[in-house]
């Protein structure tokens, strides 16, 4: 942050993080969710749908605006996700959405997760509940196809 790039700042810095990595796992302090390094690879194409699906639903929601159609709604949808960060994707990726929110998550009993989401159309909601995003999270996690 300083602007001076030496040889010796750099590499002062490249042992400093490496001793806090060693220190990090030594006490525990790291785990397999910390950095799930397998979700780089279908990262870009997700992201990709995302932006595509973002962009959608920012005309939809303009329309909605423009022309006073809304009609909200409440619903749950079901997350398969199996890791805390795909349940988080998954949630983020309907709240980046514009249009809906994800509002509170449950544990079902049968070992998933549910989410309460607002939805200002029908249409927003028939979107997530064809399950459609919730397959591409759960394959960006690793747990199927797109």
């Amino acid at each position: 942050m300083s602007g001076h790039y030496t040889p010796l700042l750099i590499s002062l810095g490249v042992v400093s993080c490496a001793v806090a990595v060693v220190l990090a796992h030594l006490i525990g302090a790291t785990d397999d969710e910390g950095l799930p390094l397998h979700i780089f690879a279908g990262l870009p194409v997700y992201l990709a749908w995302l932006l595509r699906e973002i962009v959608m639903s920012n005309i939809a929601t303009g329309k909605i605006i423009l022309f006073g159609k809304a009609r909200p709604t409440l619903f749950t949808a079901t997350a398969t996700q199996r890791t805390a960060a795909g349940i988080a994707t998954y949630a983020n990726s309907i709240t980046l959405t514009p249009g809906t929110v994800t509002i509170e998550m449950d544990a079902n009993s049968d070992d998933g997760h549910d989410f309460l989401v607002h939805a200002l159309d029908q249409s927003f909601a028939d979107d997530v509940e064809s399950g459609q995003m919730d397959r591409r999270v759960t394959a960006l996690e690793g747990g199927g196809s797109t």
